[in-house]
């Protein structure tokens, strides 16, 4: 059920968060949103048709909730596309259920940044990440200027999606998620953007806190991401040259693809546990 929103002078942001059987960090996700100091937002949530609580802890809190819905759907991206549909903002960010805004203040932070964007034609703004642990301890930041981000981009995912903002215009030219990938989809809609156009960096703003240990940070998804990865390049026309050259991130992603394919599931999170713990982050 919609609710009405009142549209001010400011831009209206849309959160849009996709969740299936995700009731352990879903109500964190919700108060993250509904805290926000900035009036001009909206929470659109599509659940997956689950059956762990998540429906309860959604009808629980309908009066922060602008959209839910509840039924079968074909993954991330096909929930994302399925909530634009509903949506109305301005700008529009992504989130699964197990990440949050970071603090009450980040609308706010973030607004004067989208502002200048559009001053400026770019349609693409976004902030630091910070990944976490199951407690909370923060493990590491991701994002930093585009100026550095832009040199890797055609490489590799260089600036952090949850933390990203985006135009509605993006949507109206370049279309909504291809839904035939499952794991860097995003990073595929971005490419459309980005591959020739210019993003913009929110200094010194840790917008969105990251649950380590996600889709894409799950061994087991690393081959099937390295395969998509190769699509992706190839839908895009992006050069030899680029798709050789050696990223910190492929390498890394193929050495822990190597590693678990020897060590398994169990020996692969005591590696992780133990390289976190050399790096000083216990």
């Amino acid at each position: 059920m919609r609710k009405n929103t009142n549209i001010h002078d400011r831009p209206l942001i849309s959160v849009i968060v996709a969740v299936f059987n995700g009731a352990h960090f879903l109500q964190r996700c919700i108060d993250s949103v509904a805290g926000q100091g900035y009036p001009d937002k909206e929470l659109i949530i599509i659940d997956g048709g689950s059956t762990d609580g998540s429906i309860g802890i959604l009808k629980h809190n309908a009066d922060k909730i602008t959209y839910w819905e509840s039924e079968s759907d074909q993954g991330i991206y096909h929930a994302w596309n399925k909530a634009l549909k509903h949506s109305l903002g301005d700008w529009i960010a992504f989130l699964g259920s197990d990440d949050f805004l970071w603090n009450s203040e980040v609308l706010d932070s973030i607004e004067p940044h989208l502002t200048s964007a559009v001053c400026n034609g770019v349609r693409v703004v976004y902030g630091q990440v910070a990944f976490i642990d199951s407690v909370g301890k923060t493990l590491r930041l991701s994002g930093g200027p585009w100026l550095g981000a832009r040199k890797r981009f055609l490489a590799e995912m260089s600036i952090p999606h949850p933390g990203t903002f985006h135009h509605r215009d993006l949507f109206s030219e370049h279309g909504k998620f291809d839904e035939t990938f499952r794991i860097v989809g995003d990073y595929e809609f971005l490419m459309r953007e980005l591959k020739h156009g210019q993003a913009s960096f929110a200094k010194d703003i840790i917008t969105v806190g990251f649950q380590d240990g996600g889709l894409t940070n799950s061994a087991h998804t690393l081959r099937p991401a390295l395969q998509e990865l190769s699509r992706l390049r190839r839908k895009h026309n992006i050069s030899g040259n680029i798709i050789t050259r050696p990223s910190k991130v492929r390498i890394k992603m193929l050495l822990a693809f190597l590693l678990y394919s020897v060590v398994g599931e169990a020996g692969f999170s005591r590696v992780q546990r133990l390289y976190r713990y050399i790096r000083g982050a216990r």
